[in-house]
């Protein structure tokens, strides 16, 4: 029996708030389960100095966790810097967005993600990723509209979700009592229905290749669930 009472293929419940920041291009506010993350997209016509007069678009994220996202408080990264924890997690979020963008068609300017978490109950890496997409195309769209840019660079979704091995059976979207505990943990990333990103590692026991194929036939489904959440919350 998983602590929360779900079936072991079944997710949180999900929801996307968007236009939740006035100023943002494109913003909203996913929520999985008791994990929170507001997620905005910033449009600027300047690209990094390695991509300048390449006529390619840039993608890129930021990430962080807000002092009482979690139980106890912790210290603002502003003050001592960025964990490593934070900075794999960010370039992660960048990579998987970036996988589902045409950087011709967006044309040579960035789009900086920034995904701040509010409240924490695990995969907040994933649940920046599904919400960091729908910022994203809330940006893009600004741009087409405005006649910026002409074809849409993003084609599919780009989800992401958590599952693992729990009390020796496989689980999807992990909330924190299961990640804490789980044997197995990973990370999947994907757009229409092809991977970008796997991350797994045995936390405290080795896995099976039949299991990961179960992980996998879970996170499929999962990503699914998401890709409609997105779908409804653009309308």
């Amino acid at each position: 029996m998983r602590p929360s009472g779900r079936q072991i293929d079944q997710m949180r419940p999900v929801t996307i708030e968007t236009g939740v920041s006035r100023h943002a291009e494109g913003s909203c506010l996913i929520r999985v389960g008791d994990t929170h993350v507001l997620c905005t997209a910033s449009i600027d016509e300047r690209v990094p100095p390695f991509m300048k007069n390449t006529g390619l678009g840039w993608v890129t994220a930021e990430y962080g966790m807000l002092p009482r996202a979690t139980n106890t408080r912790m210290k603002r990264e502003a003050k001592d810097g960025q964990s490593g924890r934070t900075q794999e997690i960010q370039r992660l979020i960048g990579r998987s967005l970036r996988a589902g963008v045409d950087r011709v068609a967006l044309g040579e300017r960035q789009i900086v993600v920034d995904c701040d978490v509010i409240q924490a109950d695990g995969g907040t890496r994933c649940a920046s990723i599904t919400g960091g997409w729908v910022a994203l195309k809330l940006a893009v769209r600004k741009l087409m509209k405005a006649g910026i840019v002409i074809s849409d660079p993003l084609i599919d979704p780009v989800a992401a979700v958590s599952c693992g091995i729990y009390a020796g059976q496989p689980v999807l979207d992990l909330d924190y009592p299961e990640d804490s505990e789980a044997g197995v943990d990973g990370n999947f990333v994907m757009t229409g229905g092809r991977l970008i990103e796997v991350q797994m590692s045995a936390e405290g026991a080795t896995f099976t290749r039949d299991q990961m194929g179960a992980l996998l036939d879970l996170a499929e489904k999962g990503s699914r669930q998401l890709a409609a959440a997105q779908i409804v919350a653009l309308g």
